[in-house]
């Protein structure tokens, strides 16, 4: 089973990858299974239509949330297209913050009865970006991670509605001073990882960390040996894909690790309710 679970589209402010086109690259690719993942980060990006000045500098388009009035519509017109040859599934990857997460329980109050999967990812703290060094700017090392994995400790105690961590250690991407010994960090993914497997919640396989050339997996082998023993299970896997390039990258790989680090299973979702399938050997 390859089920690539973090897909990005044209209805991600940072992608112009059509949708109808991901699905059919997804079949070329052998792939069993997709599930779109497109961008919403309240605090930092306002709501299709709604006044917007800011443009992403890659592909001059505005930096806005999903318009979900055509997304969902259209999520369902391609999955009619390739009914039968490619499982589709419509998810959202959530960027909350503790001061945004009302915002996102209206998306799910209004859209939620739309959604098989729902990613959550920790993108900025205070409305201040990571990809940018606006975040960092200020803090030292151990600041820049306590006060990432405080965020998003802080997000999860408020906000339930979820079902995968998406790269959790995702701040080891934008640290500015390198790698961070992971003991140093270790009580806090604890903490995270605790909060995780008690809520019935996955963590991700994020496959992307192969083509940045990160030093080890996202989140790293470190991480998921500690989930592992802290009884941790539900696994997603997903390429955090953006144009053609991306899609699917790494998927057997990844599965093939995470079998050598000792999990047997991991998840796909469908109406927000897991489903196992074996790890590839």
């Amino acid at each position: 089973m390859l089920a690539d679970f973090h897909v990005h589209t044209e209805f991600s402010d940072d992608s112009v990858y059509p949708m109808e086109q991901v699905a059919a690259d997804a079949f070329r690719l052998n792939l069993d299974a997709l599930c779109f993942c497109d961008h919403v980060d309240y605090g930092v990006k306002p709501d299709a239509g709604e006044p917007c000045d800011r443009f992403d500098p890659d592909n001059g388009k505005p930096v806005t949330n999903v318009d979900y009035a055509r997304y969902f519509p259209e999520v369902e017109r391609v999955r009619a297209l390739f009914d039968g040859r490619l499982t589709i599934r419509a998810g959202l990857e959530l960027g909350v913050q503790r001061h945004t997460v009302a915002r996102y329980e209206a998306v799910l109050d209004h859209w939620g009865d739309r959604l098989d999967f729902c990613l959550l990812s920790i993108h900025q703290v205070e409305d201040r970006e990571f990809w940018n060094g606006d975040y960092q700017k200020g803090r030292d090392q151990d600041a820049v991670h306590r006060d990432y994995y405080n965020e998003m400790l802080a997000v999860m105690d408020a906000f339930d509605g979820y079902d995968s961590v998406a790269h959790l250690d995702l701040m080891r991407r934008y640290d500015p001073f390198g790698p961070v010994p992971f003991e140093r960090v270790r009580d806090q993914v604890a903490a995270v990882l605790e909060h995780v497997i008690a809520h019935g919640k996955a963590i991700e396989l994020n496959t992307s960390s192969w083509r940045y050339g990160l030093d080890d997996t996202m989140p790293s082998s470190d991480v998921f040996r500690l989930y592992r023993d802290l009884g941790g299970t539900l696994l997603t896997l997903g390429s955090d894909s953006h144009r053609p390039s991306h899609l699917g990258s790494y998927l057997r790989v990844g599965q093939r690790m995470l079998r050598d680090l000792g999990f047997t299973e991991f998840v796909t979702y469908k109406r927000r309710v897991p489903t196992a399938h074996p790890l590839a050997f």
